[in-house]
Formats: structure tokens, C-alpha cells, sequence
């Protein structure tokens, strides 16, 4: 017997699994499958298998903290007693519930649950319930007629995007129609319109990301469909699309086969292509794609140049009016590449290692995302093609990922300014280490933990909640699976760290960062008990929210972390068989009754170290912000108004505002940039936008968005002369290949293949001439890699192997683009 449940609401990133173990020694696996933290969604799957044992190894314990633990009052226990609510929803055997956030501020939440009846029932695919409230979930009303009680998929049903606006999908794959339905709402579910789609959906509508009446869709035949009024009109634009996505403005780009049918094609042989006026005229960009993606402000795509060499990447920073050909280490088919995340002024990209190392390289670009620095290697990316790459969004230019070094040990590693420089995390300040760990440090788990079950969820922070961050991990010399993962908080972003609940949680940030709950991942048993903080984790309070425990299933918050309702989701098995469905909702607000005040703030100057006097004390990437925040100690609402204030003061310039340029590194033990061994002057040229770019520098080029000012400024300004360089990329296809190009490597190799070849003394001066061309393209080399602007080929010294310079880059976020090719998008 299956037990499925989606929960969509606004608590943490990508949940994928956590286990529990009922009373009778059945095993409840609950997966998590998709978060879209943008819309408060969250899904949710508890499967109920029979089981002997919960199949977990019993976990030790890692070094011993103390936290700050406060009863409860008996007022303030009556108090939440009196503003608890709880709803049951009456499930069935196969029963797929649904919950997602309505708007900003609305306190609208929708329900839909849905019973799948077997594929050869009489049934339409089953039936759907619809219920919904509108005072953050503290009671619900059935409105299953609003949408005539019509069957809503499973798969996705339920879409919300910009403002209040809602889509619902049904399933009417089995009915001989014309096309599917949707029901849309523009007013957070109090009323639906229905409409016919001339197509069935093969994919979820896209909004556009700020006029919610522009969707696009993507038919089940590869027809691109487009509506300018909320999907009550809809126009075929294009056949044979693959992938599609919005990029700036109304550009809008897709991957089409040559054919205009999705059949007569293969992933490499499509071409990209673009419509900037909502399917009037297109353009196209490149052919012989493999996949494609936009992320912050660029436009990336792979190009198969041949079928019997590696994938290619390509960048745009315009919108795909011009776009170059990146700059880094070529990848096998073995291997892979991942955009980590991106924003205008720059990426960062993983470039996989050969074999099944579960390590590779991460690199930054510049701020065209063409060429790239290394950022960090052995960086981990585990079998399941998961990063544990973080962006710590309450402070500027912090990330957390894990690395895979050469003892087989995970570590942890934290960047302050975008990848720059990375080191370990200190060890909290409560946690002390035994005298046989060589190194104690504080170990975050990631993607990869989770994938193996080891926490339920990944770290957490949020840009109103300046510097808090939440995460589960392990302090020693390495990251542990075999010890219990705690939870630990910082409230500077990352710079200190304290223990501050033992074992594992599910926890959610309310109030701008005011306040924090948390529920215990019960792996056996049920949950009763919340806890909260107002303090940013230094004390908690524990409050019993139902009699009766039940299997925990997500925790549900407004997204915007501003409000302070949260719901805790999951079911109660009856004595039917059946489950039941429950949601409790905490109403916070009415225990923290005072508003905040001026007194209740404090100015703190981010990235800085207390106690130190300098000028450059608190400078990451050229500047200096102070923020508005709220101190620890206030016990007070932050309130839906409330908005993050800061201060920003530019710093001087010094050489760490600056990266090595191309042809130049960075000396050891100091910060000056040297030009490479053997180079003959200070001229570079490079191919970027079909024209040659002959860059005469002094070895240095900015940080992308660093903001500093005066200072140290290199010897010699930036001088750029232009001129053409083979056939300009522009917007129109290029000529296809019919064979690999043949490179070689260095100029005395095209010397000698000429006078071999040639054997006539023009040939020979011809030879010398180009040989000469060839070394200005040269960037020299010292012990690492060197890259070769002109022909794209990369040679290591110590080996003297040399492979072709292929592709390049892929958020999120963290981001997830409908059609990724597996290689560039996870």
C-alpha cells in the first residue's frame, strides 16, 4: 500500500527525503521532490513500506555542546493553546495532496487533493478536492466546485506565479479531446475560469517572470505555444521545440529541430533560436546545439561542431546578438559541466574530473562569462550529479560547498568573496574538540548527505535575515556520517558558528530572521513538538502543538520569511487503513505582540572583524555595508513591513580587488601578479565576438562587482585594439563542419609540418611567418594549464598531454531550466 503526499509551501530548497519508522515497525520514507521557494511551494511523498528495521545504522555522536533550553510559562502556553489550529483532510489509499502559498501578504493557502484511481478504471484518472484559506491557514474551505470537481494531475497540477495568480492543470490524457484543460485565477483562488487548450501540455506553463499574463508552452507533439491574456487566447509560434526559456525583457529563446518535428532529430542537431517581439519574427542564433539555459544575464549553449568531438560551450552576455566561445578545460563525454549559479556580473561552473572521481574543478568568470579563473579544486559533485555549492544569501558574496580531498575525506569550505579565496569553517565557539582530532573544524552536509538520507534538509538563510544561517553539520577533521548531525547557526554568514540543537531538524526562518522554529526528524516515532527561538538559536522554547503525534510531512511558512504562521504537515494512520491528512498552524504573532523600535537595532558592520582598527576592516569586494538589524536580545515582531537597510561606503583599491589576467599569476606568498616564464611582451589576443581583441595590460583585471575605489590601480591602463578574427558569430547559423579541425600546438609544430609538407623555400618563409603570428596568440605557460586564446587548446607541462579546450559552464539554485541537458543543469 502507497501513501503519497505533496506539500507545497515555503520552508526549504529541494527536499528530498527523510525517513521515519512507525510504532509497528513499518518504514515511512517521506520524498520530498521539488521546492519552488520563488512561489512558497514545496512537495512532499511519504511512501509507507513493511519493513523489519528502518534499514539505518545507529549513529554516534560528535563532540558534546551546551544550548540554552527555557520552559514555557503557563501564559504563554495558553496563549499558543488559543491560537493552534488544526485541519484534517480526509485522504484514501493512493491519496496526493498538494498545499502552496497564493501571493505576498494574502495569507491565502490552497489545498488540492487528489485520489488516482488504476489506468484501467472507468474513471477519468481519478477525482480532485480543492480547498483553500485564507487566514494563513488556521481553516480551510472546500471549493471543489469553483473547478467542477475535475480531476487536477499529479504531476503538475498546480502552478503560482507573479501577484495572485494561480494555474490548474487536469489530467485528461485518457479523454479523446482536442486539448487539455486549465482552470486560471487572478485573485489567489476566489474565482477560477476555465478554459480549452487547442494542445495537451507536455511540460508545466511558464510565466513570465514579471507580466504574469505572458505563458508559454510546450505541447506533447513540440509545439511552442504562447498566450498575452492569462491563457485564455493561445498562439502556436513555432513545431519541433525542444526547450524553451524567458530571458531578458520578452526575449524569448527556444531549441528547435531543423524539421519542425521532435522525432526526426537528435539533442546536437537542433538549432537555437530567438524571438524578442512575442512570436512575430525569430532569429537564429546557433545550430547544432545539444542544450541550452539562461541564468542572471547570460545566454549559454552547447554546440555539437562535430559528432565525433566533445560539446562546446558558448556565452552571451547581449541577449545572443554576439557570443564567444568559453574559455576552459575540454570535458569527455565522461565528464560534465554544471553552471553552480550566476548573476550579471558573473558565474560560476564546475568542470568534472575523468572517471568516477566525484570531484572536479570549479571556475569564475568575468563579467562577459567567456573567460575563466580557477576557484577551487577537488570540489565534490557526487554520483547523483548533485553539488553541495550554496549561496548564503543573508550577506553579500558568501558560499559554502564541500570538497572531496586527496585522504577521501569531505571538508567544507566557505568563500566570503565570490569564490576568490576559500578556507574552512571555524569551530563553533560551544563545540570543543577531543585532543586525538588533528583538525576541528565545522563540516556542513550538503546535496550529498541528503541524497544518502544522512539530514533532512540543506543549510538555510535569507537576504532579510542579515547574516543568520542555519545548517545541519559535523565538527572534526572531516564531514561524518557516522555521527548525528546537529544543528548549527551563525549570525555573521558564516564566520562563527555555534551548536545550537542536537541532532537533526527541519527549521524555517519567520519573521525577517526574528524568528526560528524547528521540528525533530523523527526517524522513529511521531512529532508533537515545535521549537522556536527568538534569539537566533542562542536560547529555545519548546511548545506541544497536537495530542496526538503524526507522521511529520513539511513545515509550511508564507515565502518572504515575514510572516510568523507556520504550519506543520503530515498524517495520522486510522484505524481504517486510510490516512489522514493534517495540518497544524501556529500562530506566532500572538505570543510576540510588541513591535520593534528603534532602540531594538543595532548597526553592524558586515565582514568585519571585532576589535580591529583599520580602514580596510570590514572591505569585501571594494566596499564596506552596514546594516540595520535586529539585536539578539529584542523580543519583538519585525513586522510585513519591514524592509533591510544598509550603508555602503567604497574602499580603496588593493591588489586582492584584483584577479590575475590572462598570461599572468599570482606570485607565491604575496598578492603581485607576474607575467608567465618565456613571454615575449605584453600582448594577448584573443577571439571574442568575432573580432580579435589584442589586450595590452598589466596583468591585472577587476573582481566582477568589485566597487573600489582609488587606491592601487595597475601601472598601465587596459588598452584594447580591435580588429576582425575569422568568421564573425552573428546572429545567423554558421557553416557546419565535415571534419574535426585539426589543431596543433605550438608554433614550432606549424613550422615543421610546413617544411616537411612543403619542401620549397617560399613554403619555408611562408612558415616562418606564421609561426611568428602564431607566438603572439600564445599565452605562455608555467606549471599549470595555459590557455591558448587563438586555437583553443590546452597542454600540461608536467605530462605533456594535450586535450581539446571544450565546453564551459552552467544555481539556484539554485536554478532549474525546463529542458537541461544533463551535463550543464542539474
Amino acid at each position: 500500500m502507497i501513501w503519497r503526499l505533496v506539500v507545497l509551501g515555503g520552508v526549504c530548497v529541494c527536499l528530498l527525503a527523510a525517513e521515519g519508522k512507525s510504532r509497528g515497525g513499518r518504514t515511512v520514507t517521506f520524498r520530498r521532490t521539488q521546492r519552488d521557494e520563488s512561489q512558497g511551494q514545496v512537495r512532499a511523498r511519504p511512501r509507507r513500506e513493511t519493513s523489519g528495521s528502518s534499514g539505518t545504522s545507529k549513529l554516534s555522536h560528535g563532540p558534546a555542546f551546551t544550548s540554552c533550553r527555557l520552559p514555557l510559562t503557563p501564559t504563554e502556553h495558553k496563549v499558543l493553546d488559543d491560537n493552534t489550529h488544526e485541519t484534517g483532510f480526509n485522504g484514501d489509499d493512493g491519496s496526493y495532496v498538494i498545499l502552496t502559498w497564493v501571493g505576498d501578504g494574502t495569507g491565502v493557502i490552497l489545498v488540492l487533493s487528489t485520489i488516482s484511481t488504476p489506468l484501467d478504471s472507468f474513471l477519468e484518472g481519478g477525482s480532485s478536492r480543492l480547498y483553500r484559506s485564507t487566514d494563513y491557514g488556521k481553516s480551510f474551505h472546500d471549493i471543489s466546485q469553483r473547478i467542477n470537481n475535475t480531476f487536477i494531475r499529479e504531476e503538475f497540477g498546480v502552478s503560482v506565479g507573479p501577484g495572485s495568480s494561480v494555474i490548474l492543470t487536469a489530467d485528461t490524457a485518457v479523454v479523446d479531446n482536442p486539448g487539455g484543460i486549465i482552470f486560471t485565477s487572478t485573485d489567489a483562488g476566489a474565482t477560477f475560469k476555465f478554459i480549452q487548450l487547442p494542445f495537451h501540455l507536455a511540460q508545466p506553463i511558464t510565466y513570465h517572470f514579471l507580466n504574469h499574463d505572458y505563458l508559454v508552452a510546450l505541447s506533447i507533439d513540440g509545439g511552442l505555444w504562447l498566450s498575452l491574456d492569462f491563457g485564455a487566447k493561445w498562439t502556436k509560434v513555432h513545431d519541433g521545440v525542444h526547450s524553451f526559456s524567458w530571458g531578458a525583457g520578452v526575449n524569448l529563446f527556444f531549441s528547435c529541430s531543423r524539421v519542425d518535428t521532435v522525432e526526426a532529430d537528435e539533442r546536437g542537431d537542433l538549432v537555437l533560436k530567438r524571438t524578442k517581439d512575442l512570436g512575430k519574427t525569430f532569429t537564429t542564433i546557433h545550430e547544432d546545439i545539444f542544450s541550452f539555459g539562461y541564468i542572471g544575464a547570460f545566454l549559454f549553449f552547447s554546440v555539437m561542431e562535430d559528432s565525433r568531438s566533445p560539446r562546446v560551450m558558448y556565452f552571451s552576455s547581449d541577449q545572443g546578438d554576439t557570443f564567444s566561445r568559453a574559455l576552459l578545460p575540454s570535458a569527455s563525454t565522461e565528464q560534465f559541466y554544471s553552471i553552480l549559479d550566476g548573476d550579471e556580473d558573473m558565474l560560476f561552473m564546475h568542470v568534472d574530473n575523468p572517471g568516477d572521481t566525484y570531484f572536479g574543478t570549479m571556475y569564475t568568470s568575468d563579467d562577459r562569462g567567456i573567460l575563466f579563473s580557477k576557484s577551487l579544486e577537488r570540489h565534490l559533485f557526487d554520483g547523483h550529479r548533485k553539488s553541495d555549492f550554496t549561496n548564503i544569501t543573508s550577506l553579500r558574496g558568501v558560499y559554502l560547498t564541500n570538497k572531496l580531498d586527496k585522504d577521501g575525506r569531505i571538508r567544507s569550505v566557505i568563500s566570503f568573496n565570490r569564490g576568490g579565496m576559500w578556507r574552512q569553517l571555524n569551530k563553533p565557539e560551544n563545540v570543543d574538540c577531543t585532543e586525538q582530532t588533528k583538525n576541528c573544524n565545522l563540516h556542513i552536509h550538503g546535496e550529498h548527505s541528503r541524497n544518502n538520507r544522512i539530514v533532512p534538509m540543506l543549510a538555510l538563510s535569507e537576504p532579510t535575515a542579515i547574516g543568520l544561517v542555519i545548517a545541519h553539520g559535523t565538527v572534526g577533521d572531516s564531514l561524518s556520517s557516522s555521527q548525528h548531525p546537529d544543528v548549527f547557526v551563525s549570525s555573521d554568514g558564516g564566520y562563527n558558528w555555534r551548536g545550537t540543537l542536537r541532532g537533526p531538524h527541519h527549521y524555517s526562518i519567520l519573521d525577517s530572521g526574528g524568528l526560528i522554529v524547528a521540528v525533530e526528524a523523527q526517524r522513529e516515532g511521531q512529532v508533537k513538538t515545535i521549537k522556536f527561538s527568538t534569539d537566533e538559536g542562542q536560547c529555545w522554547k519548546s511548545y506541544n502543538f497536537t495530542e496526538q503525534p503524526f507522521f511529520f510531512a513539511g513545515l509550511a511558512s508564507e515565502p518572504g520569511t515575514k510572516a510568523m504562521n507556520v504550519s506543520v504537515w503530515g498524517f495520522r494512520p486510522e484505524e481504517d487503513g486510510q490516512p489522514m491528512w493534517v495540518a497544524v498552524t501556529i500562530d506566532f504573532q500572538s505570543l510576540i505582540t510588541r513591535e520593534c523600535n528603534d532602540q531594538d537595532y543595532e548597526e553592524w558592520l558586515a565582514h568585519s572583524i571585532e576589535g580591529e582598527d583599520s580602514e580596510r576592516n570590514g572591505c569585501i569586494l571594494g566596499i564596506k555595508e552596514t546594516y540595520r538589524r535586529l539585536k539578539k536580545q529584542s523580543v519583538c515582531r519585525n513586522g510585513k513591513s519591514f524592509v533591510v537597510s544598509k550603508k555602503q561606503s567604497p574602499c580603496l583599491c588593493t591588489r586582492e580587488d584584483y584577479l590575475c589576467d590572462y598570461g599572468y599569476y599570482r606570485h607565491v606568498n604575496t598578492s603581485e601578479c607576474v607575467r608567465q616564464p618565456n613571454a615575449a611582451n605584453k600582448t594577448l589576443e584573443i577571439c571574442l565576438n568575432g573580432e580579435e581583441d589584442e589586450l595590452l595590460t598589466a596583468g591585472y583585471r577587476k573582481v566582477p562587482s568589485d566597487k573600489c575605489e582609488g587606491g592601487f590601480t595597475p601601472q598601465h591602463a587596459v588598452q584594447t585594439v580591435i580588429r576582425p578574427c575569422g568568421v564573425k558569430p552573428s546572429p545567423g547559423p554558421p557553416a557546419r563542419s565535415s571534419s574535426p579541425e585539426t589543431h596543433f600546438d605550438t608554433p614550432r609544430e606549424r613550422l615543421v609540418l610546413i617544411l616537411v609538407c612543403a619542401g620549397a623555400g617560399v613554403i619555408v618563409l611562408v612558415a616562418i611567418i606564421s609561426a611568428l603570428l602564431a607566438v603572439k596568440r600564445v599565452v605562455y605557460r608555467n606549471r599549470t594549464p595555459a590557455y591558448r586564446f587563438s586555437n583553443l587548446r590546452i597542454q600540461d607541462d608536467e605530462n605533456g598531454m594535450t586535450a581539446d579546450l571544450e565546453s564551459a559552464t552552467s544555481s539556484n539554485g539554485t536554478v532549474c531550466q525546463p529542458d537541461s541537458d544533463d551535463d550543464l543543469i542539474e
